[in-house]
């Protein structure tokens, strides 16, 4: 049975057509003991009308892969989701989405669907992922009754478990950007920063292998120690 087989009784009304592809859509895949380089990973970035994870609207996806320890430009999903009620404000200075590019979006439902096929089974990568995670599992319970079980790795916290000698401990995409020394030609862009997302990421992984770190599963739990000794009470 597919993962993706718990459609709510009481939810969006889909037509038979999505409600087929949403039951097409694969089981999520967990974190593996699988090299690295044989992974195909998802890295996202969203945009949303503001910065409140709980109540703010998702505006835009911007999705790459990493497929064979590359970025694989062939495979990119970027969408503006059309939002109504959107009114331009605080927020548009940072991702320059004006009203009328978000009144032509594509509906809700039928951008996180087409997400949702691109994503496939493949665990992600985000930028401050614990953002990125609540806004997306919010959106695709909303629109689609569906309870998203992927998992998500953060880049944030990935940078300074494999490079601590950068001491970047609470730094942003935008200093990590300039300690690899990357060319960025756009910013606060969902594409834009999924791209340079992937890029780092890929930086990390070859700084995970030689840390003996070579698979999602062995990066997790590393994390994992990594979180519990940062909240640690210092002696």
């Amino acid at each position: 049975m597919s993962a993706f087989a718990w459609l709510q009784r009481r939810g969006p009304q889909l037509d038979a057509a999505q409600q087929a592809r949403l039951a097409a859509l694969p089981s999520a895949a967990g974190f593996d003991e699988q090299p690295l380089a044989a992974q195909r990973l998802v890295v996202v970035d969203l945009e949303t009308s503001g910065l409140d994870p709980r109540r703010d609207q998702l505006l835009s996806i911007g999705a790459v892969v990493i497929a064979n320890g590359a970025i694989d430009l062939a495979q990119q999903y970027e969408c503006t989701l059309h939002c109504a009620a959107h009114r331009a404000g605080a927020s548009t200075l940072i991702h320059g989405l004006a009203p009328s590019a978000i009144a032509a979006g594509a509906p809700p439902g039928e951008a996180l669907l087409g997400f949702l096929e691109f994503l496939g089974a493949s665990p992600l990568l985000a930028f401050h992922a614990g953002f990125d995670r609540h806004v997306l599992v919010r959106a695709v319970k909303q629109h689609l009754g569906l309870r998203l079980r992927h998992g998500f790795l953060d880049v944030a916290e990935l940078a300074p478990l494999l490079c601590p000698q950068a001491e970047l401990t609470h730094a942003g995409l935008d200093d990590w950007t300039r300690h690899f020394g990357l060319q960025v030609a756009e910013r606060h862009h969902a594409s834009a920063d999924a791209l340079v997302t992937a890029e780092i990421a890929l930086i990390l992984f070859s700084r995970a292998r030689r840390q003996g770190l070579d698979s999602l599963a062995a990066l997790n739990r590393r994390l994992h120690v990594w979180r519990h000794r940062a909240q640690a009470p210092s002696l």
